[in-house]
């Protein structure tokens, strides 16, 4: 059975000495908005939620290439593969059902299922061909798991240190050149929020369940696990807690914008990020829709 009550939740973590998402038009320096707050996009997330369901056993459709399990070299690839997905039959301009194709693209990867995706591919015949009826086709869908990016409570302390490589790329090792210099940037301490919903109606175009739902709120409570680098060493970063609304309905009791709103006042009034005080204000801020508070793994 697809998911049948309304979901809302928020991710609180903290970041120490790393660089949670750094922006490659800025020199990789982590990201900030105009007003100095730390963010780290959805985009950045929904791999991280991705790469967690897959070293679960789950699924994944968009797979990062350090983290193939496939063999795979493109989306494409993996979409037509007749071992791992659907055939080239399933893509078909002239014999495409749009309908059964989103049906077996959504049972066959979870996050299809879970955030969506756009399959779009181009027709196979010659530019120069008036053949008109070999169209290409494009199938979306739409995903009932929405998160947004993540905005750090307060601005960041940015520290940048300029590194040395002990080995050049280049020349013949006698003498350092330009290649062997750079920079590395850190957040110094910041704690960083985001929320997110789960969708009942979008569940049930994408056969979406409860069980999925569960699988999604196990992996954001170890969200970092497994995903230490050279930017991000191990420990650096952590889930301080994990909120969970779940609604008596697919509507909902209350807006998203209500349920995440309450969390908000509760930092801008600066209370503390305990669970004891979690527990104490977002239980009686909407009658009827007690979260459940989780601490991090």
């Amino acid at each position: 059975m697809t998911l049948q009550n309304k979901i809302d939740f928020a991710l609180i973590f903290n970041v120490l000495n790393a660089n949670p998402n750094g922006d490659p038009l800025n020199g990789n320096r982590p990201r900030t908005d105009y007003d100095g707050f730390g963010e780290i996009t959805d985009v950045c997330l929904k791999r991280k939620i991705r790469d967690r369901l897959q070293e679960a056993g789950e699924s994944i459709f968009v797979q990062s290439d350090e983290k193939k399990t496939d063999g795979m070299k493109s989306l494409k690839e993996r979409a037509e593969s007749e071992e791992f997905g659907l055939g080239p039959v399933a893509f078909d301009p002239k014999r495409t059902d749009i309908d059964e194709a989103k049906r077996l693209c959504c049972e066959k990867w979870f996050d299809v299922r879970a955030f969506g995706q756009l399959f779009a591919f181009k027709d196979k015949k010659k530019k120069n061909s008036s053949d008109t009826e070999a169209a290409g086709v494009s199938i979306p869908i739409r995903g009932p798991v929405t998160i947004q990016s993540a905005f750090s409570i307060e601005p960041v302390s940015i520290t940048s240190t300029q590194i040395t490589k002990s080995v050049s790329g280049e020349g013949d090792g006698t003498k350092k050149s330009s290649d062997t210099m750079g920079m590395k940037h850190r957040v110094d301490n910041a704690t960083y929020v985001t929320f997110g919903a789960i969708t009942p109606q979008l569940a049930e175009k994408t056969g979406f369940t409860n069980q999925d739902a569960d699988k999604i709120k196990n992996v954001l409570v170890k969200l970092f696990e497994g995903d230490a680098s050279s930017a991000r060493p191990e420990g650096s970063m952590g889930i301080s807690h994990l909120i969970w609304w779940q609604h008596d309905s697919k509507s909902g009791q209350y807006s998203s914008a209500k349920v995440h709103q309450t969390l908000r006042s509760h930092i801008e009034q600066g209370l503390p990020l305990e669970t004891s005080a979690l527990n104490d204000s977002l239980v009686r801020a909407l009658q009827g829709l007690e979260p459940e508070v989780i601490e991090g793994f």
